[in-house]
């Protein structure tokens, strides 16, 4: 008898310890951010597009407002969508199914470290609520402005903050650590590492750049907290501190974290690309030789986010150096997503059209980085426009073109129902015509000279030539926020009326299709499957059918928890 039957709805909904609950409290508090971030993109977009007017639901957004704004957008989107939606969320579900494990190695930590983000983005949340309201020292937190009430006057809002992201960093490596440990130790028999999917193997990839790189921002948020609460001058130069040392600490953290949220879209994109196409991933191992350079390079590039701070000229170089060869790793993944989807016999059901957007859209945002990059153009582009169109052009196809990719290819297996296909695909058409239209300009206007982090663009003379293309993206800015409801409705009611999905609707190789779907708990009858071939091993000559799954024997009995 499955063990489902003997919980209670506590153990079974909110405090449990299946790996598949988990994940789904990780996505649906993802989507409940990003409703919050989602509000402060549009308010930053209003204030630009139509400066001192006042915006629906929120009034005036004077420009101690517009600094919350752009702190609690840029914090709530990468820390409170970003991490959950591409990390959490797939290592949780996927991690253990695609293995052929039937839980997490630590399940009781795999639940605290989601109710440990949870306590976190409430901590934040409540920052609106304390004397002083949040901080406003932007979403990287540059002291002094986030080191002393002195000079924000917003001391507990500061100190939330604070908490709030130390816990969630605490939560996520707490995480990392369940997922390497699991991979390492749980694999069905026969899954040697040559066989496990490289959405483990990105997935892993995160966990380990994150856990090698959060050292430092702990240390950091520490010394910060010091600062606010005991007065320390650790970031304070009346004190005998030095303000660069929190920008060093946090882009050491804050540049492969680029990557921690990068590369689980990568996983997805080639597993379903592989599917999808009906070919095996084309350079299987120079992809992961190419990821390990990748993460190497990753903590030494930190610097080039400082080249207007004064860098001496022979420290620039070497960043400078660094930054360009790290493109290459990543052009060779790149290049080798391309030659999978290459002569393929291509479907584009709606996984495989945001897997497509992705690399149209991160294409843009990997070479005009190749700009910022190098110190010369840097120190014109930085502070501007430009660096904000790069960044979106980076972060939005990784997480919400990957994350949609992801959550579209394995609905099925989640909730046992189909999403609506035509939703699905107005969805990514709308999305990605929308996120163009809206950062495509912010390029013209970057290069223009218009700098970031004002609040009222009119107040200079020389951004007037911009003003129609502020408006422009922020009308497009509108209906990209708007689209976003076809999706939350298509997820809701697709989990009652959607089409009951076959148990492996894509005729995928891994093991996760196997399972039931949803798997039940335990994941797997009484014997795991036993894993014979590799992931990608579609259209083979000397078989009749195109797919051939990991584990042919397993006939999908039913678990006994």
């Amino acid at each position: 008898m499955s063990q489902e039957h003997h919980q209670s709805f506590l153990t079974k909904y909110i405090f449990s310890t299946d790996h598949k609950m988990v994940a789904k409290q990780f996505l649906l508090l993802a989507l409940a951010m990003a409703v919050f971030g989602g509000f402060y993109a549009f308010l930053i977009r209003w204030e630009l597009a139509y400066p001192n007017q006042p915006a629906p639901f929120f009034g005036v957004v004077t420009p101690d407002k517009y600094n919350v704004i752009i702190t609690l957008h840029g914090t709530i989107m990468l820390f409170f969508v970003g991490m959950p939606l591409l990390n959490a969320f797939p290592s949780n579900f996927l991690v253990p199914l695609m293995i052929g494990a039937r839980d997490m190695a630590f399940p009781r930590l795999n639940m605290a470290s989601f109710w440990m983000t949870f306590v976190a983005a409430i901590l934040l949340i409540s920052s609106f609520f304390v004397p002083g309201g949040p901080v406003a020292g932007g979403w990287t937190g540059y002291a002094p402005l986030s080191a002393s009430s002195e000079f924000t006057g917003v001391k507990a809002g500061a100190v939330l903050w604070i908490l709030s992201l130390a816990l969630i960093f605490i939560a996520s490596s707490l995480g990392g650590i369940n997922y390497l440990v699991t991979v390492v130790t749980m694999r069905a028999k026969g899954m040697t590492y040559s066989r496990v999917p490289l959405t483990v193997w990105f997935l892993l990839a995160a966990a380990m750049t994150f856990f090698l790189a959060v050292g430092p921002i702990l240390a950091g948020a520490f010394m910060l907290l010091m600062d606010n609460v005991f007065g320390t001058g650790f970031f304070l130069p009346g004190k005998g501190g030095e303000p660069l040392l929190w920008q060093h600490l946090f882009w050491f953290f804050g540049h492969p974290e680029v990557y921690v949220l990068f590369f689980p879209t990568l996983g997805f994109v080639l597993d379903i690309s592989a599917v999808f196409a009906r070919k095996p991933v084309f350079g299987q191992k120079l992809i992961i030789g190419s990821t390990v350079v990748a993460i190497a390079l990753s903590f030494i590039v930190w610097a080039h986010h400082m080249f207007q701070t004064g860098m001496n000229p022979t420290l620039v170089t070497p960043f400078a150096i660094t930054t360009i060869l790290i493109s290459v790793p990543f052009a060779i993944i790149y290049i080798c997503m391309f030659l999978t989807i290459h002569n393929g016999s291509i479907s584009l059901e709606p996984p495989m059209l945001w897997a497509l957007g992705f690399l149209a859209t991160f294409l843009v945002g990997g070479l005009t980085g190749i700009f910022l990059g190098a110190a010369g153009a840097d120190i014109y582009l930085h502070g501007t426009y430009f660096v904000i169109a790069h960044f979106h052009y980076t972060m939005f196809p990784s997480v919400f073109f990957g994350g949609y990719a992801a959550i579209n290819y394995w609905y099925p297996k989640m909730f046992g129902r189909m999403l609506n296909k035509t939703a699905a695909t107005i969805h990514f058409v709308l999305t990605f015509i929308f996120f163009n239209c809206t950062f495509w300009p912010l390029f013209i206007v970057g290069m223009g000279g218009m700098v970031r982090r004002i609040a009222d663009p009119s107040f200079y003379p020389q951004f007037s030539p911009f003003v129609h293309l502020n408006i422009f993206a922020t009308i497009s800015a509108m209906c990209l926020i708007a689209t976003q409801t076809i999706f939350l409705w298509n997820f809701f009611s697709s989990m009652k009326n959607g089409k009951k999905a076959e148990l492996n609707p894509y005729q995928a190789n891994t093991l996760e299709w196997l399972a039931q779907s949803p798997p039940p708990h335990g994941n797997w009858g009484p014997k795991l499957p036993v894993v014979t071939s590799g992931p990608y091993e579609y259209s083979e000559p000397n078989k009749t059918e195109d797919w051939h799954t990991q584990a042919p024997s397993y006939k999908g009995e039913a678990s006994h928890g």
